[in-house]
């Protein structure tokens, strides 16, 4: 049965080689940092990790380090059982009680994943009577949630606000029960910042909910590293702040939902991602609240990790490369080609710089780059070195 679907796949497989769009997947040999040793070619070496979402560079901080050793001790390795059975310990709701402080929500709701935590919201909150306007560039778990929910489905222009608005008219004018507006605080392969105070006064002016995924915010974007929602002052007007501790915030895994205390409240009831998943594991919860111990003051870490994508940024630009604009900490080196693209992420490192090449489907066709991340773990030099190899790799390419 299996060899005629196996030759399907082998040329499927072979078609994505042959344009370029191959996604290969390196080793690492050490802890998550600045740098790592890599697998390459089947030498290992050490190089630049300039593609990690370690925002803050926490993944391998000491203390965050000996928490998770403290916290296998006292709590155990896993829940083996899902949150309603028996899979919550005081780690968890201390930690859901630490969240909702920090993001000024009322609850909070921890998942396996951000993903799994997009993927249990809409189907939860929304019916067929209802409508869900979506940022046409939002990430796939929002899309994917929403697929699965049997709301009416709007989309509007990346960012643009008149579209928005004219989606919820036509929202409006079908006799829409409830209106959720969902996007992305920062898009993850641009790296813009969605306009949230625009976006709160027209979920205002036509009584719409506003939900934030903030996973690429949470930690360094805002005054006190609270996210978008705070950058922009609309920290009480956002209902649902989605969100992931995978990034900033230790970078290990998990995900969570922070928003009114009465749509957690159903979340529990009803979420099939929360109430079929196991518990996220103790170790994370614990260290994850050591990292939130860290970020009351993690001014300096914010302070460095915005030196350090200036640097890049403007480097770059002398250069001549052209970077989308912005002052995130994901820096887009546009490319177009994507077989370019994969060929320069290569002579990168060979260079001791670690960066990865995106094509199609992760972009669209014809807009293939290298996502540059910068890190608090970054130094100056490190920051040079990177540009110095981005101007040696496209030098051989063009030779």
């Amino acid at each position: 049965m299996f060899d005629s679907v196996r030759a399907d796949l082998r040329t499927t497989l072979d078609e994505i080689r042959t344009a370029g769009l191959h996604k290969p997947e390196r080793v690492i040999g050490t802890p998550q940092s600045a740098t790592v040793n890599v697998t390459a070619g089947g030498r290992p070496g050490e190089v630049l990790n300039f593609c990690a979402n370690n925002y803050l560079g926490l993944a391998d901080h000491p203390e965050v380090i000996a928490a998770a050793h403290e916290a296998l001790d006292r709590w155990g390795y896993g829940m083996a059982s899902v949150r309603f059975i028996c899979g919550t310990q005081e780690v968890h709701k201390e930690l859901e009680a630490r969240l909702s402080a920090f993001l000024g929500q009322e609850d909070t709701i921890l998942y396996s994943s951000c993903f799994d935590a997009n993927g249990g919201v809409f189907e939860t909150l929304l019916g067929p009577e209802d409508a869900v306007i979506s940022d046409a560039l939002n990430h796939a778990s929002i899309i994917d949630g929403i697929r699965l929910s049997k709301a009416r489905r709007f989309r509007y222009a990346n960012r643009d606000m008149a579209d928005l608005e004219q989606q919820l008219k036509e929202a409006a004018e079908g006799g829409a029960r409830r209106k959720l507006i969902v996007t992305d605080g920062v898009f993850s392969m641009d790296g813009y910042v969605a306009p949230l105070s625009e976006i709160c006064d027209l979920a205002d002016r036509y009584d719409a909910m506003v939900m934030v995924d903030d996973s690429h915010a949470v930690g360094f974007v805002g005054p006190g590293g609270r996210g978008t929602s705070e950058l922009h002052g609309v920290m009480d007007r956002v209902d649902i702040i989605t969100g992931t501790l995978g990034k900033a915030l230790g970078g290990a895994s998990g995900g969570y939902v922070a928003a009114r205390a009465e749509i957690v409240a159903l979340l529990r009831q009803r979420s099939r991602p929360y109430l079929f998943s196991n518990t996220l594991a103790p170790v994370i919860a614990a260290a994850s609240l050591k990292v939130l111990d860290l970020l009351e003051s993690a001014g300096d870490l914010r302070e460095r990790l915005a030196a350090n994508t200036e640097l890049f940024r403007r480097r770059m630009t002398e250069e001549g490369f052209e970077i989308l604009p912005g002052d995130h900490a994901i820096a887009p080196v546009m490319i177009g080609d994507a077989a370019v693209a994969g060929r320069m992420a290569e002579l990168l490192l060979e260079r001791g710089v670690y960066v990865i090449g995106f094509s199609y489907p992760v972009v669209p066709q014809g807009q293939a780059r290298i996502r540059v991340q910068l890190s608090a773990a970054h130094s100056t030099e490190d920051v040079h070195r990177a540009v110095d190899a981005f101007v040696a790799a496209r030098a051989e390419l063009a030779a």
